[in-house]
């Protein structure tokens, strides 16, 4: 296989402490990075690179390991300005607008959805994410929520069924009967598509009782949970996540000590969204705090037309630093490294030997400007999987 190597790098991040500093983000000075197929097979000192069949010189710029976006909804139609706009008026945001995407989702043709979910990969791509996890949710039939996944698995191996969103609108009398149907006939169609299920455990969507049993049932169809915890007030989200091992608590935004510790001592990642605080005007979450406890943080835009319409991580990073109470470098790794956790990955979210080969060439001298230069397109190319994915800009 040919092997390509990126070199004069200013400030590479590994993430991987047993490599240039011994920080968390394993940085190099001055460093080159050697690729080989899809695989790096050799990070160090440029000075000291190994021949290669292709050299690219990075002409001092840094690099970082491509974003890991761990929890976005891309598959629907239509879009909630009117719904954002009236929010940013005063009004109060609550798990009911997204009935409102449900109705443009079940009238959008297969080609519409692919097509939308196609144009926020572009999008994420050029802004530097090289994985994402993408859920169902706005179809909340057996049909829809089928072909939502159909739909997502062309484009990511990491889809979630997520039929148990809101209930149905078709089952609005009727919870119990809805839940009956996403652990049932819903779970036996969508179950084939997916990697992991997802519930949103929230006042106005689902109690931690019709939680435990959505997610059982998709465990017992050998789909791994994630749960949507703690978003809007306190509940019984986060303690579920960690209960059933729970890949991911997604949100984490009301939080007591118990629930920062069972995290911190869990596998469970706790997942933060900031995007959804920026859009809804929400109390941020405290990842100080999660921190501080030894809890894992990721960080993911949460795209979706209601609550968080951004596809940019390096958005959510300035918003995590600005607000959140992490450190450029937390932020940094939670967008990578964390992602990549919430989505029990090892191969992403680092630039180590063995790793895939996903980089971000940022136009910058250090990751730090991510955050010190918020709005600025700073991703100069991006490599994934070995290919350059994104051309580099002029200028």
């Amino acid at each position: 296989m040919t092997t390509t190597a990126l070199t004069h790098i200013s400030a590479l991040v590994t993430n991987d402490p047993s490599l240039g500093d011994g920080s968390p983000l394993g940085l190099i000075q001055d460093a080159a990075v050697v690729i080989e197929g899809d695989r790096v097979v050799w990070t160090g000192e440029s000075s000291k690179a190994p021949a290669t069949d292709n050299a690219v010189d990075a002409g001092g710029r840094a690099v970082i390991p491509g974003f890991v976006d761990s929890h976005s909804h891309l598959v629907f139609a239509g879009d909630r300005t009117q719904e954002f706009n009236a929010r940013m008026s005063g009004r109060a945001y609550s798990a009911g607008g997204i009935r409102t995407t449900v109705a443009a989702t079940r009238a959008a043709t297969d080609d519409e959805l692919s097509a939308n979910v196609a144009r926020y990969l572009a999008e994420a791509l050029r802004q530097g994410t090289t994985t994402f996890e993408t859920k169902s949710g706005y179809g909340l039939t057996v049909e829809d929520e089928a072909r939502a996944l159909r739909i997502a698995a062309r484009h990511t191996d990491e889809v979630t069924f997520l039929g148990a969103h809101i209930v149905s609108p078709d089952y609005a009398d009727d919870p119990a009967g809805y839940v009956g149907l996403v652990t049932g006939p819903m779970l036996d169609a969508c179950a084939p598509y997916a990697r992991w299920i997802d519930v949103f455990c929230e006042k106005g969507a689902f109690d931690g009782d019709q939680a435990r049993a959505i997610l059982t049932a998709g465990r017992a169809k050998g789909l791994h949970p994630r749960v949507h915890a703690n978003q809007i007030g306190h509940g019984p989200g986060v303690q579920l996540a960690v209960e059933l091992d729970a890949a991911s608590a997604d949100h984490c935004t009301h939080l007591t000590d118990a629930d920062v510790d069972a995290l911190a001592q869990s596998r469970t990642v706790a997942t933060l969204l900031p995007g959804a605080e920026f859009s809804t005007r929400a109390v941020w979450p405290d990842a100080r705090r999660l921190l501080g406890a030894g809890a894992t943080v990721a960080l993911s835009t949460d795209c979706n037309p209601g609550s968080s319409f951004t596809s940019s991580m390096p958005f959510c990073i300035a918003l995590a630093v600005r607000d959140m109470g992490m450190t450029p470098d937390e932020a940094l790794w939670s967008a990578t490294a964390g992602g990549a956790a919430a989505l029990r990955r090892d191969d992403i979210g680092r630039i180590a030997p063995g790793a895939r080969a996903d980089l971000v060439v940022l136009d910058a001298p250090s990751h730090v400007h991510l955050a010190y230069r918020p709005g600025v397109p700073l991703v100069h190319e991006v490599w994934r999987r070995g290919e350059r994915a994104v051309a580099p800009h002029s200028g």
